[in-house]
């Protein structure tokens, strides 16, 4: 079955402690004046994508953009698996898009190679490829899938790439637009970016 953007609901995963970058929050970090999340939703709002944002604080804040904003289920920051799951538990259309928070430069065309990928192999998930590895932040995921990824919750796995492993996923090719997995961990990334 073939797909378009209609079918698609782009989740961006604000959702995480921010360990090494103090416990802030990275979604609301400042990046060359602007935060973090404009930049993502602006570039997802110009590739005309419904969106969603997964985030477990500051939600007053993130709903103040205009979009749903969707908490886990699971307490305590289990990762980016549990905002896979409560995102695919909230979303009407057949697929999720997701993608970090902390990445500000999204390809231009990053929501069509995943959909022309998924139309050319109908594989379940579609995962971004740098040309060295996978980046399994970024993936376009058949929500029909929830009840297993529940499962594997369940049994407390929290590991993305071997939730994957156990379908036949599609490689999507972002080797000419590795820029775009450039993400801000650390105080020392943002400025180094910032002086890109």
């Amino acid at each position: 079955m073939s797909i378009d953007s209609s079918d698609v609901t782009a989740v961006i995963l604000a959702g995480g402690q921010g360990r090494r970058m103090g416990g802030q929050d990275k979604g609301l970090l400042d990046f060359g004046g602007r935060l973090m999340i404009e930049i993502i939703i602006e570039a997802l709002e110009n590739q005309r994508i419904d969106i969603v944002i997964n985030a477990n604080r500051n939600q007053s804040t993130y709903q103040s953009y205009g979009y749903p904003v969707i908490s886990d289920d699971l307490k305590d920051f289990q990762g980016p698996l549990a905002g896979f799951a409560s995102a695919m538990a909230a979303v009407k259309t057949k697929f999720i898009l997701t993608l970090p928070c902390d990445s500000p430069m999204l390809a231009d065309n990053f929501v069509e190679r995943f959909i022309e990928s998924h139309n050319r192999e109908q594989a379940p998930v579609c995962v971004a490829h740098d040309g060295e590895r996978l980046q399994p932040v970024y993936a376009l995921i058949d929500t029909g899938l929830l009840d297993d990824l529940k499962r594997f919750l369940q049994i407390g796995e929290r590991k993305i790439d071997r939730w994957y492993a156990q379908y036949s996923y599609a490689s999507v090719d972002f080797s000419t637009a590795t820029s775009m997995f450039e993400n801000i961990n650390t105080p020392e990334d943002q400025q180094r970016l910032l002086g890109q």
